[in-house]
């Protein structure tokens, strides 16, 4: 299997943005830019208290060139990879710009509610030196429940789309305070239709605020957005490796498709995983899978979209508390969960993006810690394989477990086997009965009195014979 360097062409800097690209490097410590410090960038003592406590020394790359374009009050259009630091890259900005009781001073919007209870958890951790408030909004939680909390006129809003509308017409989260708009993911953002949403947020601030897009990949689609609500912005554009995909080991499996419950099970039980997210296709595959591991003994719960909102908090209370071993999980969950603890990785469908194969992966390997990726690969899906490995730009090696006791085929996929064999061989039949036997020009018996034709004969067609017409 053939690995490249980078799949994505590059693009033309565009004539009213400024470049600033971050150099990129193969080595996973030259993610971090270590002939800086946080302190080097102009951030203030309290939020270097904050950085401090969360163990972090070295800035990467992109947050050494977004924080201080950020800083400076420039609109910034940031591109990294995931697991590369993009939300301490355009926090740690507003909580040293921000002063305590500039209410809705900032409005930070990302596509999924557990994205926005993320992104919120995040910040709070690196402004725990300083005394402002930080508050996530998003849909399937009441209103009523959120209205205290904006009452009290919360520094940094961290909502989804919908909510945000929702909150502004009820004239419970104004617009016209916010200075700086931070759009998180925004490549996600468009790609589940959140386009008209943003554009009428944003054009309904009157007073133009500092803008900060990031996204892991900037198209042009993005860039026309972004310049519509920008002035002379700085475009930083950072290739480096990402922390994420350098601390997890990663791994695929050879198994049918038939067989990967079997296998989830086998690598559950003598891999003997710490914390185990489980990442599926579709909700109904999540279900099937969680009662399949239930019914094994081993505790899984699942979350995806068809869950209520109080359902799935339940089960990430769990997930933080280590009363959960196992979570099977749809996409939903890949942009969303933040939880240190995540030993492993299993992808038991791979994506058709490769980025969502980085966002799942993602999920292990928090906090300087090193993690494990497994993904059960059946046979026709080498294709999907190798466009993750491109863009992970590693070659993932083949793990092979001998222990494994394949099962037995299922009726109907043999049946159909079956019915494949036996269509080659009727065709391999008609095509030998049509064949005429090889004959010599010298055959006395095929050509008596040795008269050789020498040229073929009419084609013959349904009974008739067809001539060349003169």
């Amino acid at each position: 299997m053939t690995t490249s360097t980078d799949k994505t062409p590059p693009r033309e800097n565009d004539p009213s943005t400024e470049s600033v690209a971050a150099p990129a490097k193969d080595e996973a410590e030259e993610t971090f830019d270590t002939s800086k410090t946080f302190a080097d960038l102009g951030l203030p003592d309290d939020v270097l208290k904050g950085i401090t406590k969360s163990g972090f020394v070295h800035p990467t790359k992109i947050q050494a060139s977004l924080i201080p374009a950020a800083l400076s009050g420039r609109h910034v259009l940031g591109q990294a990879k995931t697991g590369t630091g993009k939300t301490a890259a355009f926090g740690l900005p507003l909580l040293a710009a921000i002063e305590p009781g500039d209410h809705f001073a900032s409005l930070i919007l990302v596509p999924t509610r557990e994205l926005a209870i993320q992104v919120a958890q995040e910040i709070k951790d690196l402004g725990a030196g300083t005394p402002l408030h930080v508050l996530p909004v998003y849909g399937g939680q009441r209103i009523t429940a959120q209205a205290p909390k904006l009452e009290r006129g919360p520094e940094i809003v961290v909502g989804t789309p919908g909510r945000v509308m929702d909150l502004h017409e009820r004239r419970m989260l104004p617009y016209d305070t916010v200075r700086v708009a931070v759009l998180d993911e925004v490549d996600r953002m468009l790609d589940i239709g959140f386009r008209d949403d943003i554009r009428k947020i944003l054009g309904g601030m009157k007073q133009r605020p500092q803008t900060i897009f990031v996204s892991a990949t900037i198209s042009p689609e993005i860039e026309k957005l972004a310049r519509s609500y920008m002035k002379d912005p700085v475009k930083i554009v950072s290739k480096e490796k990402s922390l994420t995909v350098a601390r997890v080991a990663q791994s695929w499996i050879n198994v049918e498709r038939w067989d990967k419950r079997k296998m989830l099970h086998h690598l559950l039980v003598h891999e003997t995983p710490e914390l185990t997210v489980v990442f599926c296709r579709t909700k109904r595959t999540v279900d099937d899978v969680t009662k399949f591991l239930n019914r094994k003994d081993i505790a899984a719960h699942a979350i995806h979209g068809d869950l209520i909102q109080s359902q799935r908090n339940k089960v990430m209370e769990r997930l933080r508390g280590g009363k959960l071993s196992v979570l099977v999980a749809s996409d939903l969950a890949a942009r969303g969960l933040d939880v240190d603890g995540i030993s492993h990785v299993i992808n038991y469908d791979l994506p058709e993006d490769p980025e969502v194969y980085v966002h799942r992966i993602g999920r292990t390997a928090r906090a300087g810690r090193k993690g494990v990726a497994w993904s059960l690969v059946s046979p026709d899906q080498g294709d999907l394989l190798t466009n993750c490995e491109m863009l992970a730009n590693i070659e993932i090696p083949q793990q092979v477990y001998e222990d494994f006791v394949p099962g037995t085929v299922p009726a109907d996929v043999r049946a159909e086997k079956e019915l494949a064999e036996k269509r080659v061989q009727d065709r391999e039949a008609s095509v030998k009965r049509t064949e005429a036997p090889p004959v010599k020009a010298d055959d006395t018996a095929a050509f008596p009195g040795g008269i050789v034709p020498t040229k073929m004969p009419a084609r013959r067609m349904q009974g008739k014979v067809r001539t060349r017409r003169r």
